[in-house]
């Protein structure tokens, strides 16, 4: 890719603009060029964590699926537990399946549950795993999902990833964030659930060699 010269650095940063581009100037020293090699290389390492961040949020939400499902069925007889036959969920878990339904069924497509699933955000399934729902949920069933752990655990684990998420989501800075550990909290969520899966989003994860590459930054003084 070719070094943009100072004209170029100075459009770039119109577009972007200067509020968007003042932390990664800040980070490079008031360098222009660096900042804008940083904010290009902050979207690259964004890519690549969102990716795996991406993947987790599946089979977390298909290995939540399956034992909420099991136990809907054994319970209420019916399968669909998300139209919430035990009385469970909160109105704002209702709002959330309401909406992940009507998503579901545009343009009049069928309703089915894997269908559902996929339109109910990470958001939603963090709130599965919160304290309200330690008593129903997580102890009748939810818990073996991730045999072995602590519910504060993984409800921890995952407000994590999804707070990362949501950041990436709004283009903010990584740079400055422990990109490295949110990785490796992905990809031990990812081995609670499957150790399977995980080793294959493990290999697939191009994080660590982005980080390698990272361009230099000046990282604030702590305040004595």
């Amino acid at each position: 890719m070719a070094t943009p010269g100072p004209a170029e650095l100075l459009m770039l940063e119109r577009r972007w603009s200067p509020e968007r581009l003042a932390p990664y100037r800040a980070a490079s020293g008031g360098d222009l060029a660096a900042a804008v090699e940083l904010y290009r290389w902050n979207a690259e390492i964004s890519a690549a964590l969102g990716t795996t961040l991406g993947h987790v949020e599946v089979l977390l939400r298909n290995a939540l699926h399956e034992e909420l499902a099991a136990w809907s069925l054994r319970r209420h007889g019916e399968p669909r537990w998300y139209l919430d036959p035990g009385g469970v969920l909160t109105d704002e878990g209702h709002r959330d399946v309401a909406k992940a339904r009507a998503r579901a069924t545009r343009d009049g497509r069928l309703e089915t549950p894997g269908r559902v699933i996929a339109e109910l955000n990470l958001g939603f399934w963090r709130f599965l795993l919160a304290t309200r729902y330690d008593g129903t949920l997580w102890r009748s069933c939810l818990h073996r999902a991730v045999p072995g752990r602590r519910r504060r655990e993984v409800h921890a684990a995952v407000s994590r990833l999804h707070e990362a998420r949501n950041r990436m989501a709004h283009h903010e800075p990584m740079f400055n964030r422990p990109v490295a550990d949110l990785r490796a909290t992905a990809v031990e969520v990812a081995g609670w659930l499957c150790p399977v899966t995980r080793d294959w989003i493990d290999a697939g994860c191009r994080v660590l060699p982005l980080l390698a590459g990272r361009p230099l930054v000046v990282l604030p003084q702590p305040r004595r």
